[in-house]
């Protein structure tokens, strides 16, 4: 059988297991210090007469691995085998490395299953680079990889997202000729499936099909949760009705999908149908589609109908897990019923369920939502007291919890823990803060804040950026928004109408009415429309700097932009002929927009009353 001509797999041959050492030299001592500690434990092997390697706990293969590695002669590589491969059963992937260092120091030659054991070890630990490594080192010796070499490696790059490398490597193998199986083309479609790329997904899926393998119902489970968790689901009904027709049995897992598909796009009722046809399938609800129906109740506001699909959970003998209970608590928190939903925490602990970092931090956003920080920050203690660590989300929910309540101060030294001790911070709390900084006429702060932004290599998010852009026209600091937007220009953002419209209101507002135009129409090169609020703001800056005619023109062309003029917009230019004293004009426009169903806000009245008022008779007339 050939090697693969991949120029990925030919940078793990010049490796050729260089990498290793430094991954064995970490993990070898840990292994050793368990194993002396181990050494006068007696070991229970299940069997009788003969050892299949199968413990109850990893310490009992410790126990034996000390005494094979003492034995003269050495035991063979094959019942090292067995004992590599029951450690790797228990997911004790870092001691398989280091047994299998000190396999080789005794001088055991490694065969290609072992070799495997180890690949596998280090995909499962993150380390691809090292299972490439491997491989390297087999061609090197001249152990034939298999098929189950390249399965694993393909594994463990679609785990780390690299789906472009495993398909490298699949392609090379059908190349050369390798006898793939099913699983390897599950492991390909999940990868796909993972980066979200449905349609590759399912061209993958024709493809198996062409090759001889007829998909299986765990690959039409991966690509229906794809297509159903991307809101494809005219797809995914359609998928689901071919796989009926291939005579394929819908399982738990289908209809778990769907119905969370449906539940997440508001389609009740066709989640109630696949709910029935489950039932009728002889299909029981387990607790993932419970959960799935006490998250749809309570998404819909009807929390007591969740609390009734708990109870009935729990006739039918199941028990709701922690995220069936955060589920109930987020909600109860949403609607201002803290109380019940800390009894809902103290019910769930009593029943032996520790609450996690996301039923923490529903309790933390109650607390906030109420504006009882004091709380809020005595369950983010608590919790911390628990083990459990806050997440980003709890951090920026005490955050912004803090800056409405104006306690920048206090944002502030949550900020400098998490810029200490992590999580990481995203765009959010940036956001967060620089809007309260803002609201709190900081504007200097805000200012050094986004600057250390971008000095930590954290990237700005429009979100972000237009929050500063927005403050700074409002603040009046033109120049500065100015040089932010060009940059958010040069930055390869996407701009659409709205950062355009904050800097020709800001621009409008100090007077820079020619910047102003000239920003208006760069639109149409950039092929954007204006909308009726951006031409309110430009109408309103021609006329605050005595162009009501040239407002007027332009109130008029609107509609070139497929853009008809709203009451508001109405209103700002009949004030506009007002405060111009082209009060006739002014009449008009106000019998049109009458006219048109539109009235006159309370401003235009008090600006036609200030005339009535000076002119002793009714301009009306």
């Amino acid at each position: 059988m050939g090697k693969l001509p991949s120029s990925f797999i030919l940078r793990s041959v010049v490796n050729g297991g260089s990498h290793l050492s430094n991954f064995h030299s970490s993990s070898s001592n840990t292994i050793a210090t368990h194993i002396e500690a181990l050494s006068k434990k007696p070991m229970p092997v299940r069997g009788k007469g003969k050892i299949d390697y199968r413990f109850d706990n990893v310490d009992d293969a410790l126990i034996l691995f000390n005494k094979m590695i003492g034995k003269y002669p050495k035991p063979s590589i094959v019942e090292f085998n067995k004992l590599l491969g029951a450690v790797v059963r228990m997911k004790h992937y870092a001691i398989v490395v280091s047994m299998y260092r000190q396999i080789e120091l005794l001088g055991v030659s490694h065969d290609g299953y072992s070799m495997n054991i180890l690949i596998n070890g280090f995909c499962q630990l993150g380390r691809i680079d090292f299972g490439l490594s491997v491989l390297g080192k087999m061609l090197k010796l001249g152990v034939e990889p298999s098929v189950v070499t390249f399965s694993t490696l393909i594994n463990g790059l679609c785990i780390q997202s690299k789906i472009s490398e495993a398909i490298s490597i699949f392609d090379g193998m059908t190349e050369r000729g390798y006898q793939l199986d099913l699983i390897v083309y599950n492991t390909i479609l999940k990868g796909l499936c993972k980066i979200g790329n449905t349609d590759r997904a399912a061209r993958f899926l024709r493809l198996m099909e062409g090759t001889g393998f007829e998909p299986d119902i765990v690959a039409y489970n991966t690509i229906l949760d794809c297509l159903c968790k991307k809101g494809l689901l005219k797809e995914a009904l359609n998928l689901f009705s071919e796989m009926k027709v291939k005579g394929i049995r819908p399982d738990i897992i289908t209809y778990n999908c769907l119905i969370h598909g449906m539940c997440n796009s508001g389609r009740q009722e066709e989640a109630t149908r696949l709910l029935n046809e489950m039932v009728d399938n002889n299909i029981s609800l387990d607790i993932v589609t419970y959960t799935i129906l006490v998250d749809a109740l309570c998404t819909e506001g009807m929390i007591s109908k969740a609390v009734e699909i708990v109870d009935t959970m729990r006739k039918q003998g199941i028990e709701p897990n922690v995220v069936t209970y955060s589920t109930l608590v987020d909600a109860h928190c949403k609607e201002g019923m803290v109380s019940k939903a800390e009894d809902i925490v103290d019910r769930m602990i009593k029943r032996g369920i520790e609450p996690d970092v996301i039923t923490y931090s529903a309790l933390v956003n109650g607390h906030c939502l109420q504006n009882e920080m004091d709380k809020a920050r005595g369950v983010f203690n608590l919790m911390i007291e628990k083990g459990c660590a806050p997440d980003i989300v709890t951090y920026n929910t005490m955050i912004n919890g803090y800056c409405k309540g104006k306690r920048l101060d206090e944002a502030m030294e949550l900020f400098h823990e998490i810029s200490r001790k992590g999580p990481i911070l995203d765009t959010v709390t940036y956001s967060t803060l620089l809007q309260s900084m803002f609201q709190l006429g900081r504007v200097l702060t805000a200012c050094e804040l986004f600057r250390k932004v971008l000095a930590s290599g954290q990237i700005p998010d429009i979100v972000t950026c237009l929050i500063l852009l927005n403050a700074l026209c409002k603040t009046g600091y033109i120049e500065e928004a100015l040089k932010l937007f060009e940059a958010m220009r040069n930055s390869g953002l996407e701009l659409d109408i709205v950062p355009y419209t904050i800097l020709i209101d800001g621009l409008c507002k100090v007077g820079h009415i020619k910047v102003a135009k000239e920003l208006f129409h760069q639109l149409s090169n950039n092929g954007l429309k204006p909308d009726v609020y951006t031409y309110c703001i430009l109408i309103n800056g021609l006329c605050k700097d005595g162009l009501p005619d040239e407002a007027y023109r332009l109130f008029g062309s609107m509609g070139d932009n497929d853009c008809s003029p709203d009451g508001c917009c109405y209103n700002v230019m009949i004030r506009g002929f007002l405060r111009n004293s082209y009060t006739s004009k002014a009449t008009q426009l106000l019998t049109e927009m009458v006219g048109k169903g539109f009235c006159a806000d309370i401003f235009t009245v008090t600006l036609f009353m200030d005339l009535i008022l000076h002119s002793n008779r009714s301009i009306l007339l």
